[in-house]
């Protein structure tokens, strides 16, 4: 059997100049293919009209330019969209698109499915099935560019021109649990040739996974968000398992040795589940395990999904936890909840079946 065609969709624009080269065409040839897919969003070799014919003939026998589909688009009340993107292989993530204020925020997956088993999150529920590839992940922000071109109001004339301005990884899926592959997204995405996001507007989540943490540090200075959601190693390995991996003192001396640009900090998200970490007590420890960190803290009541054993604690709870955390110096912010009404919030993203989708 055959193995199958590599997609360029993958390739780093350094690793693309090297492939070109490879065919034995100039290297510039590559930087040339990656303005191709990445700024013109060409999906076909033909498309790519100003290189010779010949070297359109070598990359269509050598790969592809296969990469991810919006299967569907649900939009909520709010203006969120939540996508159905299917991946070559017929798998499906989910991303969200997010506008708020001055900003428009896609929130991408990073694999189908999630290992870490996290209680509260629904995606956990799905076990691993695989990683993401480069380019799938990156795709996913082609996808939201072209759906703000072709639809740009759904309903919310307030997005008229707005482009997506922000990047979370946050999706789907571990992001650092499959770091070869996020880090070359990255290097896709910020690629000044490219899409060219600047670092600075890339925010790439964690559950704490150590080392890998201190090598995205040292690879590209992105934004660092770990979801932390207890301030003790009883309560958080009683809701994340990687707690018995590492510790919550592991992952706070992580977060110090991480290299953070002037006014750059660390964001802690804590998802407040009723009865369970969001009592007075639990405010004040919190307080105490971060506040040697340059950080802030973003608290997200727990949104439902079937099957969990958790209940969203109620507002006085959530304004009493925040005052809690301020009068200690935290700076804190509470998420408000986007896309509830189409199962787009924090932690509900699981792949469920919808009645309430248009094709794309």
């Amino acid at each position: 059997m055959t193995a199958p065609l590599p997609s360029l969709l993958d390739l780093p624009r350094e690793d693309l100049r090297a492939f070109v080269k490879g065919l034995g065409e100039p290297a510039y040839r590559g930087d040339q293919v990656f303005r191709w897919i990445w700024k013109r969003g060409a999906r076909a070799f033909d498309a790519m009209s100003d290189l010779p014919a010949a070297l359109r003939a070598k990359l269509a026998a050598a790969a592809t330019l296969a990469g991810p589909s919006a299967a569907s688009i649900a939009a909520s009340r709010d203006g969120t969209r939540k996508f159905l993107v299917r991946l070559p292989d017929g798998k499906d993530v989910e991303s969200v698109l997010i506008p708020e204020d001055r900003r428009m925020t896609l929130c991408v997956s990073s694999q189908v499915g999630c290992a870490l088993a996290c209680a509260f999150c629904a995606t956990g529920t799905m076990g691993l099935k695989r990683h993401l590839s480069p380019g799938e992940i990156a795709g996913q922000v082609s996808l939201a560019h072209e759906e703000l071109r072709e639809r740009p109001h759904d309903g919310h004339p307030e997005d008229r021109d707005r482009p997506v301005t922000n990047l979370v990884y946050m999706g789907m899926g571990e992001p650092l649990h499959n770091y070869d592959h996020v880090l070359a997204s990255l290097r896709i995405l910020t690629d000044e040739q490219g899409l060219s996001y600047p670092a600075r507007r890339i925010t790439v989540s964690t559950v704490g996974l150590v080392p890998q943490m201190a090598a995205l540090g040292e690879a590209i200075p992105v934004n660092l968000a770990v979801s932390l959601h207890a301030p003790n190693d009883a309560v958080r390995g009683s809701i994340m398992p990687v707690n018995r991996r590492f510790a919550l003192r592991d992952v706070i001396g992580a977060c110090m040795a991480f290299p953070l640009g002037t006014r750059r900090r660390i964001t802690f998200e804590y998802v407040l589940l009723a009865g369970v970490n969001d009592r007075p007590e639990h405010a004040d420890e919190l307080a105490r395990a971060i506040s040697d960190v340059r950080c802030k803290v973003n608290l997200i009541p727990w949104n439902e999904h079937d099957g969990a054993p958790f209940r969203r604690p109620s507002a006085r709870d959530v304004t009493a936890f925040a005052a809690r955390l301020e009068a200690a110096g935290v700076d804190v912010t509470v998420r408000r909840t986007r896309g509830r009404d189409i199962d787009a919030a924090c932690g509900q993203l699981a792949l469920r079946a919808r009645d309430d989708v248009r094709p794309s």
